[in-house]
């Protein structure tokens, strides 16, 4: 009985530790074990760690790695020592308070590692003080989510990205009320984190019917301060996202399963991927086209049969020797599909048909494929990095030098007709008053606003100065667009004015 007492009274002494530096934001440094104390437990715990050989105990927390080196030792250890017999660590990076923060806080502390399983959490969000946000939850009353890792190459980059599913539909920093978000980290921005504030407003400039919202926000996850995240609006289907029907898992009505599609031509395979074999010789691996169905997300055989035909119609289409002809049309909607195309183009964005490459389909049998949205501009002016003896980006993303493969974009760039729409659509965005001036004040705001929570994302994460960075993006933008207005800009016989994208 007295064991059980002692017990009880240690776990409240616990809870109270825990729930009073939890309101500070911040866990200590060196507290390995997760419990809000620096004391002879974490030295056990970290000694524990050595001795297994472990590397990366946690991969975005100090947690064993005490001194933030990436190796867990004893340089760690000695700290740790230190730290119980009286002595400062180092302070911890923290966040800058100029944009909101985000707290979150996993069941037992523990750490995300996976990008299958959800993890429990609670959340707040502090507004701090910022005038056109509101703070939601506090640290006494925190609310539900649920949160795991996503990405590919991202997620095995240190600073990891995540996703989110909030237990109830909230209206995060001015966004459409929902559920589902990301925690974006463009740990492979190095372009002052501004290539997909950019895209994304370049998508919503031509036109495109939905263009995802993103802010920027700074995170602390298990009360270490992670950095500067930008919370994104996940790409699904809703009323507020990509507005097409809702289509039944398993459906199997005729009519049903021709709509209320949401596609992704992907380059990575899933258990929910339809495999195009592109078109006859050259390379097989690039020949092989993975079409990713996020909406819905199980098949009847129906469902499975309708779209792997209604593809693989599109493609034969496509790749026709005629390129006077328009069958392919019949298949995908070409205006959306040049304005989708314009975009990646000015973003220089080589894996823009190869990966993140979405596409839905309203239902009806005479409905076509709709490019967009746009996603992931993490590629964005790569190609020099691959290709150190590139002076300019004078090329269309589908051709060489590159180290993608573009599906479809490579074939149908050749149809004099998508030509020809491509030029309108960009005279039509290009002479609205778009010009290079708009843009680069449109990118110094962007800087301004994160400016200070990049230096601190920068103490954690040890990133470049943000104005430098944020020059060069300006420089290969401006050589894009330019180049790109030397080609399309030209004036030339042309049809009626373009559809309007949103169907």
């Amino acid at each position: 009985m007295k064991s059980v007492i002692t017990s009880l009274v240690w776990l409240i002494a616990c809870m109270t530790a825990i729930h009073t530096n939890a309101q500070s934001g911040l866990r200590p440094r060196g507290d390995v074990n997760c419990d809000w104390e620096v004391n002879i437990a974490d030295v056990n715990t970290l000694v524990d760690s050595i001795f297994s050989g472990a590397k990366y105990h946690s991969f975005y927390t100090y947690d064993t790695d005490v001194n933030g080196d990436k190796e867990i030792n004893i340089a760690d250890l000695n700290m740790v020592i230190d730290a119980v017999l009286g002595k400062q660590l180092p302070p911890m990076p923290t966040y800058s308070g100029t944009l909101p923060v985000l707290f979150i806080n996993t069941e037992g502390f523990r750490d995300i590692v996976s990008k299958e399983s959800y993890l429990h959490a609670k959340w707040w969000l502090d507004n701090m003080g910022i005038e056109g946000y509101e703070s939601i939850g506090s640290p006494d009353e925190p609310l539900g989510m649920q949160i795991k890792g996503r990405g590919n190459y991202t997620w095995s980059l240190n600073k990891k990205p995540f996703r989110i599913k909030l237990d109830e539909k909230q209206p995060l920093l001015g966004m459409d009320s929902n559920r589902h978000f990301c925690l974006l980290a463009h740990a492979d921005d190095n372009f002052g984190k501004a290539m997909n504030a950019v895209g994304f407003e370049l998508s919503r400039r031509i036109g495109m019917a939905y263009t995802p919202e993103h802010r920027p926000v700074e995170v602390v996850l298990n009360g270490q301060y992670i950095g500067l995240y930008f919370l994104t609006e996940k790409i699904r289907v809703g009323k507020n996202r990509v507005n097409i029907e809702e289509q039944r898992e398993g459906e199997t009505d005729s009519l049903a399963i021709t709509g209320g599609w949401l596609l992704e031509i992907d380059n990575n395979l899933d258990v929910n991927t339809i495999i195009i074999n592109e078109r006859e010789g050259g390379h097989p691996w690039y020949n092989r086209m993975w079409v990713t169905y996020h909406y819905p997300e199980v098949l009847s055989s129906q469902q499975q049969e309708y779209l792997t035909q209604f593809l693989e119609q599109a493609n034969a289409a496509i790749y026709t020797g005629n390129k006077v002809s328009t069958e392919w049309e019949n298949y995908i909607d070409i205006d959306s599909l040049a304005c989708f195309y314009i975009v990646n183009e000015m973003m220089d964005d080589i894996e823009s048909f190869s990966g993140s490459c979405f596409m839905y389909k309203h239902r009806g049998d005479s409905t076509k494929l709709i490019f967009g949205p746009v996603w992931d501009f993490g590629n964005s002016f790569h190609r020099k990095n691959y290709y150190p003896d590139l002076t300019s980006f004078n090329y269309f993303i589908y051709q060489q030098p590159c180290y993608f493969h573009s599906h479809w974009i490579e074939e149908i760039a050749k149809y004099p007709h998508f030509q020809l729409v491509v030029r309108k659509h960009w005279r039509k965005f290009y002479d609205s008053g778009f010009n290079g001036l708009d843009i680069d004040t449109f990118i110094d705001n962007h800087v301004s606003n994160i400016r200070q929570a990049w230096n601190s994302d920068g103490k954690r994460w040890k990133t470049n100065n943000i104005d430098s960075r944020a020059a060069y993006f300006k420089y290969y933008l401006h050589g894009k667009i330019d180049w790109l207005q030397s080609q399309w800009g030209k004036p030339d016989d042309v049809d009626p004015d373009p559809t309007p994208i949103d169907r």
